[in-house]
Formats: structure tokens, C-alpha cells, sequence
């Protein structure tokens, strides 16, 4: 990955330097968001051949086949809506950016995030550690899509479907535990907050599911998992069953019928997964995937600090 960002910055001039790259303390690397805003960066759009290719190098150097697809997949989703929506120009599949925060090492401490509309991945790394990779926000709008050459597209379907095959599986009196709200948020709870903060975990613990439904919650956490390089999925699915399946939660909201309203959520102390169909007539999704540990690389930065010796 350090390797990667070193490639992608040498080919940037120097404007672009200005644009997109930043302090590793810079306040900036914590102001993320997944809507249609003004953001700051190198844009994809401005790039030449030489540096998007550098850019998509960047981002296949930490996500799986499957985590680049769908972060491509989203951006040519924006392309889609435009034309559905009959307003191309505000709905541009280029208006994606890049930064990057302190010096790119091996062994040093420095982040870089990708973002644009729908999307937004925030990544870390310090001491030779399996980096931090949350926030990580994808959205698909529309999650089906319904008319034109690419009707029939489920981007996030795999996120919907894994989490209705683990809804199948479990009894009446499961289902009273894990359906928490009759009607679903509008949105993800967490919204763009620059820290997880949940008072309660709700839902069933993973612990009261049978072998055969906890596999099914594993299938989900690693669909989300999976977007990133087996090194870095195995590592934090790892964290997620040393913290203990008794401290590990599935809560739905909303409709269990397909084609209206519903929401998840997955929580438990190492990790978060909350996932949105509401808007558009239940056919927008919104997902992310955070640690309310370690977001922004926050733990793997202070045992860094803790433990190597910087000013």
C-alpha cells in the first residue's frame, strides 16, 4: 500500500500535491461524508492516464478483487443515475477524489481516504501493522437497477440477501429479540460521526444463535469484511471473535418483506455494521462498516506512538 501511494504521488504536480495531500495530524482527515458536497483532493476527473491508473493502483492495493469492484461499481452507478434521472451533469461517475495524509511508509504512521458520492474509504497504517480500513461507507442508488442496458444490476445485493438468509433461520422468539423497531430509520444511525457512540447493544447475541444461524451472521460480517485483502478480512474477523460472541449483536428494523423499508445492524465492541434500503421507495442502499475501536486507524496509531520513539 505504501508502495502504491509513493507511485500515485509521483505522478501528481505540484498543484495537485497542494490539493491532495495533507499533515498526518491535518483536521481534514477526519472530515468524511457520503452525500453530493464540495470536497477537496486530487479528482479523479483531472487525472491524466498515467495518474488514474496510479489512483486505481492505490485502491488495489488494499481491497480484494470483490471490495474494487464494488468501489468502481458505485462510481459507475452514479453514471446510471444520471441518465435515469435525466441530469447527467449532476450526476458525475468522475467526481471522485483521493488524499493522503503524512508520508507514505512501511513503518511509519500516515492514512489515505477515497470519496466521492455514495462512497467513502478511510484507511491507516503505522508500524508495520494490518492497517485500519474503517470508515468505510458504499451506497447504490438505485440498489436495483430497473430500466436501460444495465437493468437488473444489484451492487450491494449480496449485503441485503445474506442478511435475509440469517432472518429465514431463526425462530418466532429469536426474531421478538431481533426485530428492535417495526418501522426503519431513514438512514444509517451513525450518520458520518467521527466516532462510533452507541449506548446500548441491541438485537440477539451471536451466542443465543444456534451453530447454523451463527454461521449464516458470519457470512454477513464477512461480506463486508471480504472488501478488503484477505490479509487485513482474516486479521479483523479475528478481533471480532476475540471480543466474544456473548458482546456480538444482530438487530433488524423495519419490514421483513421484500421491496420495502428495512434496516440491520450488526455491534459489537470491535466492530459495526449498519445497512439501509428506506429511501427511494426502499431502493437506495446505504452500508458501512466501522470499528468503534479503531476507526481512522485510532488504536493502531496510539500503540504505534506508544511504542516507537517520535517527538
Amino acid at each position: 500500500m505504501a508502495t502504491a501511494a509513493d507511485v500515485f504521488i509521483e505522478t501528481l504536480s505540484a498543484d495537485q500535491r497542494d490539493q491532495g495531500t495533507w499533515e498526518m495530524d491535518a483536521e481534514q482527515r477526519f472530515d468524511w461524508h457520503f452525500i453530493p458536497r464540495e470536497r477537496y483532493g486530487v479528482l479523479l476527473k483531472d487525472m491524466t492516464p498515467e495518474q488514474r491508473t496510479a489512483a486505481h493502483g492505490l485502491l488495489q492495493s488494499v481491497l480484494s478483487s470483490q471490495g474494487y469492484l464494488k468501489a468502481t461499481g458505485v462510481m459507475q452507478l452514479e453514471g446510471i443515475l444520471g441518465v435515469i434521472e435525466g441530469r447527467p451533469d449532476r450526476r458525475d461517475p468522475e467526481d471522485y477524489y483521493f488524499n493522503i495524509f503524512g508520508t507514505p511508509s512501511e513503518d511509519g504512521a500516515w492514512a489515505w481516504r477515497f470519496e466521492g458520492h455514495h462512497i467513502s474509504m478511510n484507511f491507516a497504517s503505522a508500524g508495520g501493522e494490518v492497517p485500519s480500513v474503517t470508515p468505510t461507507f458504499m451506497g447504490s442508488n438505485p440498489a436495483l437497477v430497473g430500466e436501460g442496458p444495465n437493468a437488473g444490476r444489484r451492487l450491494l445485493g449480496a449485503e441485503e440477501d445474506l442478511a435475509r438468509e440469517l432472518l429465514a433461520l431463526l425462530s418466532a422468539a429469536q426474531l421478538r429479540t431481533v426485530i428492535i423497531e417495526a418501522e426503519a430509520p431513514r438512514d444509517i444511525i451513525t450518520g458520518n460521526a467521527r466516532m462510533v457512540e452507541f449506548d446500548t447493544y441491541q438485537g440477539l447475541r451471536a451466542s443465543e444463535m444456534n451453530a447454523t444461524q451463527s454461521h449464516a451472521l458470519m457470512l454477513v460480517i464477512r461480506e463486508y469484511l471480504n472488501n478488503a485483502s484477505a490479509e487485513v478480512a482474516d486479521a479483523k474477523m479475528q478481533e471480532i471473535l476475540d471480543a466474544g460472541l456473548e458482546n456480538l449483536h444482530f438487530a433488524w428494523a423495519g419490514s421483513t418483506e421484500r421491496g420495502e423499508g428495512h434496516y440491520y445492524r450488526i455491534h459489537g465492541p470491535t466492530v459495526l455494521i449498519e445497512y439501509d434500503n428506506t429511501q427511494g421507495g426502499a431502493n437506495h442502499v446505504h452500508s458501512v462498516l466501522r470499528d468503534p475501536q479503531n476507526d481512522f486507524g485510532d488504536d493502531l496509531l496510539r500503540r504505534h506512538y506508544e511504542e516507537a520513539d517520535h517527538p
